[in-house]
């Protein structure tokens, strides 16, 4: 037995010094649709059938939903049947700092929902979003009921910004300032560079980044631990830049003001209430997710009073790794794939 696993692990070794063990090709697409800020693809092959888009949020490549060959959301659901769709943002450049909320769930997700639609023969969409991705999703749902979108699934996207634990010691120097604490900041560097945004996303899980070097060597027989790692580390190289009011009223309206805990968004005095939203939802948070736990994500359930379904799982992970981490294949996926076949056969 100790011959095949010190076998294993000099091969793993080599792998990761000869380019990696991650099979980090994307799945085959072919792009349908383009316009500001949004690539939208269509994943082959193309089976009949109801659309999935699959929605990044902001600031995260929309690699988030293909991280790597095995380990794929868009891969699992292709090979499920699914006819998929991807909308991909594409970069963030200081010319579009002035860039808003507004954008993305007037025009980025309205136009890729309905060419989605439209590509699959004028059927109903299915939103799979992660993090943001669900909010906007949400909003964009509520905010446009005309819009052809069939279902909802949101995965970590919290709504109660006080029950995160990360931003709670900063609100009592962000309320003694007013709220102004970030403002000059992020204005004057047009939004969040994606470097920031990386180095919040490594503090999060920062116990974990101290340990990894003890945890490869552990798992040096675990190819595909391995492969994991080396996927997630190219997804934390790809990070993207907030645009600088985007950023900015993200930063007032659901951090400072908590806006969507109440069941709104006040965007300049236009409010979008998630009471608007009207069809079935699946809400899917992480047991380990530090970013978006628990109690900010299920906060979410109350508040789609006019929903006809809604459904709440948690899944083994943090932030990331709920929604592609090795055991988000038997649980996350499982839910989504539930979900999904219920409204299918409605």
């Amino acid at each position: 037995m100790v011959v095949p696993a010190v076998t294993a692990m000099a091969a793993n070794a080599l792998g990761v010094l000869r380019g990696g063990l991650a099979d980090l090709r994307p799945v085959p697409r072919v792009l349908v649709d383009q316009g500001p800020n949004r690539s939208l693809y269509r994943m082959t092959p193309s089976p009949e059938g109801d659309p999935v888009l699959l929605v990044p949020p902001l600031a995260a490549p929309a690699l988030c939903f293909d991280l790597r060959r095995g380990c794929s959301v868009a891969e699992h659901l292709v090979e499920r049947g699914r006819r998929t769709y991807l909308v991909d943002y594409g970069t963030v450049a200081f010319s579009d700092r002035r860039l808003g909320i507004e954008h993305w769930i007037d025009e980025v997700l309205p136009r890729a929902i309905r060419k989605v639609s439209e590509d699959s023969g004028g059927r109903g969409v299915h939103l799979v979003a992660w993090c943001l991705g669900g909010l906007f999703s949400l909003l964009t749902t509520a905010d446009r009921p005309d819009l052809p979108v069939r279902s909802i699934t949101t995965v970590a996207s919290p709504v109660d910004f006080t029950a995160i634990p990360l931003v709670a010691p900063f609100r009592p120097l962000v309320d003694l300032t007013g709220g102004y604490l970030l403002t000059p900041l992020y204005r004057m560097l047009g939004g969040a560079p994606s470097y920031v945004v990386e180095r919040v996303f490594w503090a999060t899980g920062i116990n974990k980044q101290l340990t990894k070097p003890l945890a490869i060597l552990q798992n040096l027989g675990d190819r595909d631990y391995l492969a994991q790692i080396e996927a997630v580390d190219h997804f934390m190289d790809n990070m993207i830049a907030y645009p600088g009011r985007t950023f900015g009223q993200m930063y007032h309206r659901f951090f400072r003001a908590n806006d969507l805990v109440e069941g709104g968004l006040d965007l300049n005095g236009r409010i979008i209430s998630l009471a608007g939203v009207k069809v079935p939802t699946l809400v899917i948070a992480g047991q380990a997710d530090t970013i978006a736990p628990r109690r900010a994500v299920e906060r979410l359930v109350p508040l789609l009073e006019n929903a006809p379904e809604v459904r709440f799982e948690t899944a083994p992970g943090g932030h990331l790794g709920v929604l592609t981490g090795r055991r988000a294949r038997a649980t996350t996926w499982r839910h989504i794939d539930d979900f999904l076949d219920a409204q299918l056969s409605g």
